[in-house]
């Protein structure tokens, strides 16, 4: 084996037994530490398996056998063994291969290192993310380990036996236990299920050990709360307890646990402190219904049923859940209670999708203060402000913003007494696009600033910040400009119906007098457009004209050469026919040869005479060759004599000119034949 750069052998070669001596499967990686040693080959190898007596050299003897130990390139597990005692050299090669090994290529070899000297190579640790149901199991494993060591990892954490066990997912297929990992060239992460036909699921098993097992899975609740008329889906670890469930209900629809009636439960479901998994529930997916439990008696007006929260005591173990509740809500005062201390909220907390919160909005606030309200616009802040600023600068219309807290004690008056008012209401559908939105929860108030800082700037976004909750609701009126949106105006919720009225029209006036300066530059825009246009247009129509007039010119110069070129080829066609009939002709005898010899003299259409001999036993059909050969084709004219006038081309071309009284000299004239 040469030591030498890369240059000087196939690198393929090198490459392959690279690979093989270190067992590197990973081509990126060997090539790259076969570049960091100029594709050396042994330099390589010692820089991967270093040797305890100095660096493996790779002297040569003058046969070109090197003076170390060398065999057939082997497997990569020859180079790097498992953990064992070593294995005994090679033997060393018979003759005959010696001597075929010795003209081969050097990358038909591999060294082998003595067994003293072998390096065990590091093992390769591989992660396997294995899935069985609702658990995830996480696996780290040598590639020296076996397909049964996964599974009897799995087995202490799974609490399966490995004999009904089926572990799948493996990119080369079914596996045995005994398969060793590194066989199966797996790349560093993995994701593999176990599947367990044999053992029942927990669902209808009665096992202790399927109900742990039921526990690690996830339930789908799907609570309709009925006097939102609205639906949660919920997933639950089968661990939780159905305390914890009716908490996180009592979180979304503000009514307290030991105030919420439920439908659904199944009849094993008796105790609250019962896992989900034990209760009985449908598996994976179970239909709820809750609501506010009603008063004992339809007579107790609202403050009383307040009344009551201060002496029931907490069953459910609720620790004080209720806090709040434990005084008197400030939107009593001005009646906003309807069927219990706390509404439902005008927009839940975390809502994803704004048009479900903006639908959300709009049925909450009918409920609570009747249909006359205004239009609120369904679907995001950005499609709010995209139809009410960038339609035609005649249909473009004011954005109305409503900011709503129900922790503002000015929320109800507004809402009921101004926001509702017939006249604000048919003002504001007409001129103004209605966008709301809730800000009571911190989360929706975030929410909120976030969208106004992306659409109007963080100015707009501080200036909402600074407002303080009794400031509460607001009205931001905002008109879309050119570079960027403004905000015109911000209405508090401490106002009259006559003041909000005129800070209405003050703001419909501002965006008149900006709106007739948008239509005026709209039409001035569209006439330049519509210029341009018909300037386009007749331009086009004039390149047309010129592309018609230049494909007409192309075509009768293509037909003038196509013409020209058939002309040529009758003229050249003609041609060669009167060679070739010149060639055929007999010689013309001459007057002393003591034959019979006729003499003719043919008068052309141009005035011309042809005068030439023949002899009398000649056929008229050589005449008749002699004239084309002149340029006179006998079916394109006719041969007449003077006198008597004869049409000797009716005559049969097979006569002599003896037979045609042709003898001893005529004259002759070629007419066109018609």
């Amino acid at each position: 084996m040469a030591s030498g750069s890369g240059s000087d052998m196939n690198r393929e070669m090198i490459l392959a037994d690279f690979q093989a001596c270190t067992g590197i499967d990973n081509i990126a990686e060997a090539i790259a530490l076969l570049e960091l040693n100029n594709w050396d080959l042994v330099a390589a190898i010692n820089g991967v398996i270093p040797q305890e007596n100095g660096i493996l050299q790779s002297n040569f003897s003058s046969e070109g056998s090197p003076t170390g130990m060398f065999g057939p390139r082997s497997h990569p597990s020859a180079v790097a063994p498992a953990p064992g005692p070593a294995p005994a050299p090679p033997p060393p090669p018979s003759s005959s291969t010696s001597s075929s090994t010795s003209s081969s290529s050097s990358s038909a070899f591999c060294p082998v290192l003595p067994t003293r000297h072998i390096v065990e190579r590091q093992p390769r640790m591989l992660n396997f993310r294995v899935e069985y149901r609702q658990r995830s199991v996480e696996v780290v494993l040598e590639d020296t380990g076996t397909v049964g060591d996964i599974k009897q990892i799995l087995e202490t954490e799974l609490q399966i036996p490995m004999a009904k066990m089926h572990l799948k997912g493996w990119k080369t297929g079914d596996v045995s236990d005994s398969t060793v990992l590194r066989s199966l060239h797996l790349p560093k992460n993995n994701s593999l299920y176990v599947l367990t036909p044999d053992i029942a699921h927990a669902a209808t098993s009665g096992l202790s050990s399927a109900q742990q097992e039921a526990a690690s899975q996830n339930f789908l609740l799907i609570v309709s709360h009925r006097e939102a008329q609205r639906d949660y889906s919920l997933n639950f670890p089968g661990s939780r307890t159905l305390q914890e469930v009716k908490r996180n209900i009592s979180d979304l629809t503000n009514i307290p646990v030991r105030h919420q009636q439920w439908e659904g439960w199944p009849d094993t479901a008796t105790d609250d402190l019962m896992t989900l998994a034990a209760s009985g529930i449908s598996y994976p997916c179970h239909h709820l219904s809750v609501c506010r439990r009603a008063s004992p008696t339809q007579a107790r007006d609202q403050s009383d049923e307040c009344t009551d929260v201060h002496m029931v005591s907490d069953s459910e173990g609720d620790d004080f859940e209720d806090a709040s509740e434990f005084g008197v809500d400030e939107a009593e005062i001005f009646g906003m209670g309807t069927s219990g201390c706390r509404k439902s909220p005008m927009i839940p907390e975390n809502t994803e999708n704004e048009g479900d919160a903006l639908l959300h909005f709009t049925a909450e606030f009918s409920a609570r203060y009747g249909d006359s309200h205004p239009v609120f616009f369904i679907g995001s802040m950005e499609a709010a402000c995209h139809e009410a600023f960038y339609g035609k600068a005649r249909d473009r219309k004011l954005l109305a913003i409503y900011l709503h807290s129900d922790t503002s004690v000015l929320a109800n008056v507004f809402c009921s007494q101004m926001l509702c008012a017939e006249s604000i209401v048919s003002y504001l559908s007409q001129n103004f696009i209605t966008w709301a939105w809730d800000v009571t929860k911190e989360a929706n108030k975030a929410r909120l600033l976030t969208m106004c800082t992306r659409h109007f700037g963080s100015v707009v976004a501080q200036t909402i910040r600074t407002y303080k909750t009794d400031e509460f609701p607001l009205l931001l009126i905002v008109m879309g400009k050119r570079a960027s949106n403004e905000v015109l105006n911000v209405i508090q919720g401490n106002t009259t119906v006559d003041e909000l009225m005129m800070r209405l029209m003050g703001a419909i006036e501002i965006f008149t007098a900006q709106q007739q300066e948008d239509i005026r530059d709209e039409d001035e825009r569209e006439a330049r457009e519509m210029v341009k246009r018909e300037q386009d247009e007749a331009y086009r129509l004039s390149l047309e004209a010129d592309r018609r007039k230049r494909e007409a010119q192309e075509r009768e110069e293509a037909e003038q050469v196509r013409q020209e070129q058939i002309r040529r080829e009758q003229e050249e066609e003609r041609e060669a026919i009167r060679l070739s009939l010149e060639q055929a002709l007999p010689p013309e005898p001459k007057d002393e040869s003591g034959m019979a010899v006729s003499k003719l003299r043919i008068r052309t259409p141009s005035g011309e005479f042809l005068e030439r001999r023949f002899l009398g036993s000649c056929k008229l059909q050589v005449l008749f060759d002699f004239l084309a050969s002149k340029g006179f084709p006998w079916d394109e004219f006719k041969v007449l004599t003077t006198f008597p006038r004869r049409n000797i081309t009716q005559l049969d071309p097979a006569w002599t000119f003896l037979e045609a009284k042709l003898f001893p000299q005529e004259t002759l004239f070629l007419e066109a034949k018609e």
